[in-house]
Order: C-alpha cells, then structure tokens, then sequence
C-alpha cells in the first residue's frame, strides 16, 4: 500500500526534528508546542492548533470534546509528548482521535528522548 501524504508528513517531520535538535529533550509538552508551532510558521506548514473535534456517541453529540494537539495540511493529526517512553495507550489514543476527526494519518512523537523517532500511524 502507498505512503498517504508522503511529502507532507515528511515537512512535518522535519520540523518535528528542527524542534528537538533546537531544544533537546527534559521539558514540558507545552514548550515542545509552542516551538512546534512557531516551527511550522517558519517553514510554511499549515496547521491549526489546539483543534476541538465533537465526540460522537452513539448517534448523540457529547458535552466533551477532543483537542487535538495540531493538525496540519487540514488531515493530519500531530500528537505530541513529553513522557518518560511512550506506551501502547499514546497509540491506542492516537487511532481513536484519527476514528474521531475521519483523518487517516496521525503522526505521534515523543520528545522527551535523546533521539525522536516520530511514528506514523494510519487508518485506513
């Protein structure tokens, strides 16, 4: 199966690599958010921020939203942490937040490590 939004995720995680190379690892997710943003500015990359999603439930809107941390290009989900190592429920939230917002790629990292490693993840 073929890549979705190659030359996109690859923007994005250029500027995901700029951030960390910038900063390195040990501080708070909202600092990564911040410089993440300002990154994407420099480089071009649309995006919105702190993007709210209503949850559907059974056919019934919730009271409570989702936010997702950025979405760029209109369809990609950008997560990021700051977490001691990331775990299978960061994934798992991942793939419900794509379900959520019909996006098909999310693109997860940690920046709390001495190397990041930004996974994607796709829904298909």
């Amino acid at each position: 199966m073929p890549l979705i939004y190659p030359k996109e995720s690859y923007k994005i995680n250029g500027a995901l690599y700029e951030v960390h190379k910038t900063l390195g690892p040990g501080l708070l997710e909202k600092v990564y958010q911040e410089a993440f943003e300002k990154e994407l500015i420099l480089q071009g990359i649309p995006y919105e921020r702190e993007k709210s999603f209503s949850i559907i439930y059974k056919g019934e809107e919730l009271e409570q939203k989702y936010i997702a941390d950025f979405v760029c290009y209109d369809n990609i989900i950008v997560e990021l942490k700051a977490v001691d190592k990331l775990m299978p429920v960061h994934r798992a939230q991942v793939i419900n937040y794509l379900a959520i917002t019909d996006c098909k790629l999310g693109i997860l990292v940690n920046f709390n490590a001495e190397k990041i490693a930004p996974e994607r993840i796709v829904r298909y």
